[in-house]
């Protein structure tokens, strides 16, 4: 069997974009989510393998990589790790469950992920992708939570691309605001999504495919010299100011 790619998150919008854009190529991929049904449906859709569990689960997390590696005596080729949270509230508002919730799903969780597909990813030469957000380093209000967590995220990135290199990359993408599902109590507001959207110098949000399209690139051979990276898919916002 050729070396599959393995998407958690799968029932999300990044991941189910990825998820098609990779069996487009018609390349192997194992899918994964917590939505059982909706992971059922896509898989048989697409014609891959799945298997549901929730990440904040580290026996789920092991269980799903030895689903996705049981036939692959090659390895993995990929790891995507689709997962997140948007928790936007006040500082005042935050507490310290808040805090930790979004840090176990979003950087635990994926610590684990890779952790326990490290050996499969070794042999298979893979490349892993993680998920930020911009607004690690441009300082939104509100934003205390999530981008606690996501930063956790980024040195993760790096300090693990140091770990498994020279045989696994491990690469992060950082997109600005996207019109997905968990975006929704943010975007249903069609004058809050155009007033953010006319932030970006590419003035629209961004798609769940945009993502895709990067992480896809990176998970590829094209991008077989990129490693340790922070991109940014993100209409231009975190480093451009045009006049409006």
């Amino acid at each position: 069997m050729s070396k599959p790619f393995l998407i958690f998150g799968a029932t999300g919008g990044v991941g189910e974009a990825l998820a098609r854009r990779l069996t487009a190529r018609e390349l192997p991929v194992f899918l994964s989510g917590r939505d059982g049904e909706k992971l059922t449906g896509l898989a048989t859709l697409l014609g891959v393998r799945s298997a549901a569990g929730g990440v904040t689960d580290s026996d789920d997390i092991a269980r799903i990589v030895e689903a996705a590696t049981a036939d692959a005596e090659d390895g993995l080729a990929g790891l995507a790790f689709c997962v997140g949270s948007i928790d936007l509230k006040p500082l005042q508002r935050a507490s310290a469950e808040d805090f930790a919730k979004a840090f176990h799903l979003n950087a635990i969780a994926a610590a684990i992920a890779v952790q326990q597909a490290a050996p499969a990813l070794k042999r298979g030469n893979g490349s892993v992708v993680l998920f930020s957000s911009i607004a690690v380093d441009q300082g939104f209000t509100n934003h205390a939570v999530v981008s606690a967590a996501k930063g956790a995220v980024e040195g993760l990135g790096r300090a693990l691309a140091a770990d498994l290199a020279p045989d696994v990359r491990v690469n992060v993408v950082a997109p600005s605001l996207m019109d997905t599902a968990m975006a929704a109590p943010i975007t249903q507001s069609d004058a809050m999504a155009q007033g953010i959207a006319k932030l970006h110098p590419i003035p629209r949000l961004g798609t769940a495919a945009d993502a895709a399209a990067l992480a896809a690139f990176l998970l590829s051979e094209d991008a077989g010299w990129i490693t340790g990276q922070i991109m940014r898919v993100d209409g231009g916002r975190s480093h451009l100011r045009t006049k409006g």
